[in-house]
């Protein structure tokens, strides 16, 4: 799908807590229509770059826009972007369906709209049972419907996949893969390279607070597997620094070999 400008934008974006860099220089764009994955080691500044995007920190320095807008000024962000960076923040004592039905009061979503959420995150026959019962996975479900109720054409998850069986896993990518065919942006973030592979169309490899190549999955893997790549340009494959070089914006035609270089 060709858009005029990209749904999720993100320039030279730094953010530190104390002494701490969590993000140093991280740019990329998200497309409509398209799943990018931000790819990266545990630590290297995936989760401060969403909370960011979101309006849940503030940067120092760059700028994290939808549709040109910061978050914080969306109208109706609720209604434009289903964000999920944890599964944590349920009352174990509540349903699904309770949860789901204070989350529509809240964003001003129908609440006719929670069963059939329900049904298609997988969730309808817990549906009123108590959370406290629920594997994390169940909790990752949840989070998700949480996060549809407000039929968001823009998806922001933070390791989705954690905690879900194979056949949970198999589910959120097929999912996925069905929201971005229908015009949908997905920006997830992962360590796992196995599910970049199978479901990402675009792809952001980040370490150390940086982003270091961005691009089409497709064409970043024409002369070199995920996990070479991968492993060539973050430090968890290797102890001794490396020089690195960043390619062009993920969604840009500007993703041969060049970029690797």
């Amino acid at each position: 799908m060709t858009t005029t400008s990209p749904s999720i934008e993100i320039t030279h974006l730094a953010k530190s807590y104390g002494s701490t860099q969590a993000v140093a220089d991280v740019s990329f764009h998200a497309e409509s229509g398209r799943v990018l994955a931000l790819l990266g080691p545990n630590g290297a500044g995936k989760t401060t770059t969403m909370r960011i995007l979101l309006g849940l920190a503030t940067a120092e320095s760059g700028h994290a826009l939808i549709d040109g807008t910061a978050y914080s000024d969306l109208s109706s962000p609720a209604h434009r972007v289903g964000a999920v960076l944890d599964a944590g923040g349920l009352h174990p004592d509540r349903t699904a369906r309770e949860h789901l039905r204070i989350t529509a009061a809240m964003i001003g979503a129908s609440q006719r709209i929670i069963s059939p959420v329900l049904q298609q995150v997988g969730l309808a026959d817990a549906a009123d049972r108590p959370v406290r019962g629920y594997s994390l996975g169940m909790r990752q479900r949840l989070a998700l419907a949480n996060a549809l109720l407000g039929d968001p054409s823009i998806l922001v998850l933070d390791e989705p996949a954690n905690g879900l069986d194979p056949a949970g896993i198999r589910w959120l990518r097929q999912y996925l893969r069905a929201f971005a065919a229908q015009g949908g942006t997905v920006l997830l973030s992962t360590h796992v390279l196995t599910e970049v592979a199978l479901v990402a169309d675009d792809l952001v490899i980040i370490d150390r607070g940086r982003s270091l190549i961005t691009g089409a999955l497709d064409a970043l893997t024409a002369h070199s597997d995920l996990e070479q790549l991968y492993l060539s340009m973050t430090s968890a494959g290797s102890d001794q620094p490396i020089h690195h070089a960043s390619g062009a914006p993920a969604g840009s035609t500007s993703t041969d070999r060049e970029t690797l270089r």
